[in-house]
């Protein structure tokens, strides 16, 4: 059967299948420690969810407008307005179906086929396969690891061409955690207005910081303000993963075309989610701060763990619930027999000897790292390390 080759060409997600196989594994009586998670361990806020009853009770189950209901839009500008020095109006913001829908809409409105858009590495394993999906080419820069794996404005420069659309820029980032100050995002922004190319920011972890603070790349300037399709979201920080509402802010003109494309394809998000969302940005947020506090325990330890065992290293992250590990040290030797020649193959090593998942970074754009995730309890997290370190000790 001739099926659409454009679609062919996608890569289903590795993180999804780690945590199938887990989940696979456990279902058979098998203790598995599962550090491939990509969401919080915490339960949505109670607050939050008595909002979403409410809506139900009052019968807030029918269609919304397609780019959101207007309440949303409202408390989306204000904590826009509150918590990054953005002025929107709620014409300008689109509330969709999570963050990677809105990201996945941005990139519909200003592609063309062919249009390049630069992705720093490692990257979100979606961002690639989305901009494929909207006929563009993603153009990857390697960062590294001793600018804590962020883009300098000079490998930006260098990247850029004349078929150079957009950048795509994720502060706190996955899968690093690493966190870009103001004064690196002033000097990306220097070569962004001079080539005059977009920038989608994705924030969906902005609430997840540990060290240093939150800088939202359009609040610097009004010039990079109209430049900027701000992507955040109510999945990381209010433990909504589930729940599915994303927003993007951006210029008017981006806002209608996005708003057009989701009218056509999704139409509006789910309903009482939204009223759920809006009871989440309008809440006292002391709840979201204890998580943060939770994650910033096991960060710390987490990576402390890692350093010290045989073979492992990893930079400290900053911000989101992810550790970039460096797995050089066993590539090309054998473990149990098996040659490890990237990180699926370490990563298999881990799950069949060791009964730990964990994320191969091939996905993210560098084979010779995995990821661990800390949204899991400190003894899952001391349990799944002790045996990594017994494992590798023995290998």
């Amino acid at each position: 059967m001739d099926l659409s080759q454009n679609a062919l060409q996608i890569t289903p997600s590795m993180t999804l299948e780690i945590t199938a196989k887990a989940k696979q594994l456990k279902a058979q009586g098998i203790d598995v420690i599962d550090f491939g998670v990509g969401e919080p361990d915490f339960d949505t806020p109670d607050y939050i969810k008595e909002a979403a009853i409410d809506a139900i009770k009052k019968g807030y189950t029918k269609y919304t407008p397609s780019s959101g209901i207007s309440e949303l839009k409202k408390a989306v500008c204000d904590k826009l307005l509150k918590d990054n020095d953005l002025k929107y109006q709620p014409d300008q913001i689109v509330i969709s179906n999570g963050a990677k829908h809105s990201i996945y809409n941005a990139l519909c409105a200003i592609l063309n086929p062919g249009d390049e858009v630069i992705i720093p590495v490692p990257y979100w394993l979606s961002y690639p396969e989305m901009v494929r999906l909207a006929y563009g080419k993603p153009v990857f820069v390697k960062t590294k690891a001793e600018n804590d794996f962020k883009i300098t404005a000079e490998e930006l420069k260098n990247a850029i061409t004349s078929k150079t659309k957009a950048l795509i820029l994720n502060t706190p980032n996955n899968p690093t955690g690493s966190v870009y100050t103001k004064e690196e995002l002033e000097e990306l922004v220097k070569i962004i207005e001079e080539a005059n190319i977009f920038v989608i920011s994705d924030e969906i972890y902005e609430k997840l910081i540990y060290e240093g603070s939150h800088i939202s790349i359009g609040s610097l300037n009004e010039k990079i303000k109209e430049l900027t399709i701000l992507v955040n979201g109510m999945s990381k920080a209010y433990a909504m993963t589930g729940w599915r509402i994303g927003y993007t802010a951006s210029s008017l003109e981006i806002a209608k075309v996005m708003s057009n494309i989701q009218s056509h394809t999704t139409s509006n998000p789910n309903s009482i989610a939204q009223y759920a969302s809006v009871a989440a940005l309008l809440g006292d947020e002391t709840v979201i701060k204890r998580m943060a506090e939770e994650f910033n325990k096991r960060r710390i330890y987490m990576v402390e763990r890692i350093n010290k065992i045989k073979g492992l290293k990893s930079n400290k992250p900053q911000g989101a619930f992810y550790v970039m590990v460096n797995i050089d040290e066993y590539i090309g030797k054998e473990i149990k027999g098996k040659i490890i020649r990237g990180s699926i193959d370490f990563a298999n090593a881990l799950i069949e000897g060791a009964n730990v998942a964990v994320v191969p970074a091939l996905p993210f754009g560098m084979d010779n790292y995995i990821r661990i995730s800390y949204a899991t309890s400190i003894e899952n997290i001391e349990k799944g390390l002790n045996r990594i370190e017994e494992f590798l000790n023995k290998a």
